[in-house]
């Protein structure tokens, strides 16, 4: 986040100091940036400003509904995969003529839904979802705007459990069967398939899967002389988690979207979830003990796996900052970790850190992006608060969790 800094020996988010927020908020607590919000979509969009695409947040990665209404304000679609997010995008003003609906286990009660609030796309990922979708238009008397999801069988090069473009994933018809499909298009006859729709994974760090799915794309579509309003590219552009991390050069991938474009004369449009919002946020957290083991020491946070799930499902580096910064260092390696009674729930090693004492607060960076939308009340721990920083102000846009009310139902 480029405005998270050090203003002296304090962590600041914007002009708001995070040592101010812990003083007036119960940690742990996640706190966003609106203007790395703004600033992270102003810079896509103008990467891609030469093909115009409609860019379609992946309310998966953050679904706070203050987040949503920001990025629709700047113009931002919605892209969703329940019926919830939909209502949720909905009610935080996106236009239904911005709304993607993906995922691969829509029910009949979700598409419907999607049907009546006519949305702009359903991306339909099997044979049968496409029967049952044929079949609700038929009983609404209506030819429903369709794309098809493909399964271009490229390897992203990124975690295996964020892999959705592969052959091995659930994701998406194979492009056998969707031959197979369209050749046999007169069966689904309330279904018009206006789109293209590809999605290869998460935490990309270079173009060269995204070149490889447009030449699948297009070889597809030249072989089947089809006609297209939309091709939805999906998202899945990587952000830098580690000082090592080389951000995807996107405007090497923007010229091979626009000579794309110029071929099939159709509309663009994206699915960026995590580079919209990932560094936008942190997880502010207080150090409740300090505990000496045969190796190094165990930092206890008052965060958890629960709140804060990305390290314990996916073995995700975030670099963590202490909130009042000193030159003395800390004695030994060091862990953190939280207080769920899993050993999963820890987050990262330090060999080398600060002077650090029980009582102290600390940031998990790059946090913006399933944190929040991940975290559980598991071991019955209430939900924790979301804050939205504009320059020196704070608002909170998630209160905490009331642990009577949790603990009545």
């Amino acid at each position: 986040m480029s405005l998270l800094k050090y203003f002296g020996s304090r962590l600041f988010v914007e002009n708001s100091s995070v040592v101010n927020l812990t003083k007036k908020n119960k940690t742990p607590f996640y706190v966003y940036s609106e203007n790395q919000i703004k600033k992270n979509y102003l810079k896509l969009a103008k990467n891609f400003k030469s093909t115009s695409p409609l860019i379609c947040f992946a309310t998966k990665a953050n679904s706070n509904l203050s987040i949503i209404k920001i990025l629709g304000k700047l113009g931002a679609g919605a892209d969703v995969v329940s019926g919830g997010e939909l209502l949720k995008a909905l009610k935080a003003g996106i236009k239904p003529n911005k709304i993607v609906f993906s995922g691969v286990g829509k029910t009949e009660e979700e598409l419907k839904l999607a049907i009546q609030k006519k949305i702009l796309l359903i991306n339909i990922e099997s044979e049968s979802e496409a029967r049952l979708l044929n079949d609700i238009g038929r009983k609404f008397n209506r030819k429903i705007s369709v794309g098809f999801r493909l399964n271009p069988d490229v390897d992203a090069k990124t975690n295996k459990k964020i892999s959705t473009g592969k052959s091995e994933n659930k994701f998406g018809i194979s492009i056998k069967n969707f031959y197979a499909i369209y050749k046999d298009r007169k069966q689904f006859k309330n279904l018009r398939i206006d789109a293209l729709s590809v999605h290869i994974g998460s935490q990309i760090l270079s173009d060269t899967p995204y070149k490889k799915t447009l030449n699948v794309l297009l070889k597809v579509i030249n072989n089947l002389q089809i006609k297209l309003k939309y091709i939805d590219l999906g998202g899945g552009f990587g952000i830098s988690y580690e000082k090592k991390n080389k951000e995807i050069n996107l405007n090497k991938y923007a010229k091979l979207v626009h000579n794309f474009k110029k071929k099939l004369n159709c509309n663009i449009i994206f699915e960026p979830g995590r580079s919209l919002v990932g560094n936008a946020g942190i997880l502010v957290s207080k150090i409740q003990y300090i505990k000496k083991g045969p190796n190094k020491y165990f930092i206890i946070l008052d965060a958890g796996m629960n709140d804060f799930m990305r390290t314990a499902l996916y073995d995700a580096k975030h670099e963590i900052l202490p909130v009042n910064r000193i030159s003395k260092k800390f004695s030994g390696a060091l862990e953190f970790a939280g207080p769920v009674c899993e050993s999963t729930c820890k987050f990262t090693t330090y060999k080398n850190y600060q002077k650090i004492n029980e009582g102290d607060f600390v940031a998990i960076t790059n946090a913006g992006a399933y944190g929040s939308s991940l975290s559980s009340n598991y071991n019955v721990r209430p939900l924790i608060a979301e804050i939205l920083i504009t320059k020196n102000k704070f608002k909170i846009i998630r209160k905490r969790q009331n642990l009577l009310k949790l603990i009545s139902a």
